[in-house]
């Protein structure tokens, strides 16, 4: 009785450190220069702890967040002074962004070599913690860039025996430089491009679901008229390169670790929920929740794979089914691994399917 006693004392001590780990997590993470990690992370620790107001960290979070894509574009147009009062105003608040300071930096030179010279001042894009931030309707888009390479795509050693039939014979498979999402499309993205809603969990910071692969394909060509990219589903092939790591793979079973639970919001922790994306660890190149959370389409129709040499597959071109990748907060831990595939009607929705971006080049 005396230990029944102790019990709502004892659970919400690991509530509290819940919530706790979570300030811990954000206060690194904007440390880092990552605000889109710290807003997340501070939004978590007010849903879960909620003893601190927070509300100012979130919205200097965010102020820097909007700053830095203010501050890239100025950047890349050659507005050297106006980007770098910008990276200074973010300095201001976080002294400790490397970024910021880099980019500061780099301005001043240009602006240096800009007195001493009647020559225009060579330029480079500006080498950011992520590829791009594309902006539409006041929201972000996050992409990675992933260098081109060669890998071994389908059932390799580190699968073990989950491997199903259609994941052999393992190929070689060379890929073209390209850009993906650094996380799933969310719900608050899909309603700025497409005015609606369809997801059966609602959270702004939830993984948009219950979209059909034909959904995603409107999705996609209102998002390139709005931003003037030309972005995309990712193919099979560079989807599963990217999950693997790319250039820098461990050669981990799941996207970013051995461990599922590391990576993946799937059947035994996820509370038959989606989650806020990104609140699991990152894979060797950013990414996030490649491995759980919502199955992801990708532009391939669906077919067997050949066992030769490939370079820039997409699928099967005469396939009325489509590929999707990656596990779900329903699926077993089987389904988490880099190399699992599955596929369905380009009609086909369900609360577990979701998607994330690409482009073969710069967006």
């Amino acid at each position: 009785m005396r230990n029944l006693l102790f019990l709502p004392f004892f659970l919400f001590c690991c509530w509290q450190a819940s919530g706790q780990d979570y300030l811990k997590q954000a206060k690194v993470c904007f440390e880092k220069g990552d605000y889109e990690c710290a807003k997340q992370k501070y939004t978590l620790f007010k849903e879960y702890d909620g003893s601190k107001d927070v509300s100012a960290q979130i919205k200097t979070a965010d102020e820097c967040f909007k700053t830095l894509i203010a501050a890239d574009s100025n950047f890349k147009d050659k507005e050297y002074k106006k980007a770098r009062d910008r990276y200074k105003a973010v300095l201001d608040k976080n002294p400790k962004d490397p970024y910021a300071k880099k980019q500061y930096d780099a301005c001043v030179k240009q602006m240096n070599a800009s007195a001493t010279t009647n020559q225009p001042p060579q330029t480079t894009s500006p080498s950011s913690r992520v590829a791009n931030r594309a902006t539409t309707n006041g929201f972000v888009i996050e992409m990675i860039y992933v260098q081109g390479g060669t890998f071994t795509m389908g059932c390799t050693s580190e699968q073990g025996s989950d491997c199903y039939e259609d994941e052999t014979p393992a190929h070689q498979v060379t890929l073209s430089s390209f850009y993906i999402g650094k996380y799933e499309v969310t719900q608050a993205q899909w309603k700025a491009v497409m005015g609606n809603n369809p997801s059966r969990f609602k959270g702004d910071l939830l993984p948009v679901e219950s979209v059909s692969w034909n959904d995603v394909q409107e999705f996609i060509r209102k998002l390139s008229a709005q931003t003037g990219k030309q972005y995309r589903l990712p193919t099979e092939a560079e989807w599963e390169y990217a999950s693997r790591g790319g250039l820098q793979s461990v050669h981990y079973k799941y996207s970013g670790s051995n461990t599922a639970g590391d990576v993946a919001w799937y059947n035994e922790n996820s509370d038959n929920k989606t989650h806020t994306i990104g609140t699991k660890s990152p894979n060797e190149l950013g990414i996030y929740d490649m491995s759980g959370n919502v199955r992801e389409w990708c532009q391939d129709g669906s077919g067997y794979y050949l066992p030769s040499s490939q370079r820039d597959p997409t699928g099967s071109i005469g396939g009325y089914y489509r590929i999707f990748r990656g596990g779900s907060w329903y699926d077993g831990a089987w389904r988490a691994r880099v190399s699992d595939r599955n596929y369905d009607a380009p009609v086909y929705r369900n609360n577990n399917l979701g998607f994330r971006l690409a482009c073969s080049s710069e967006p």
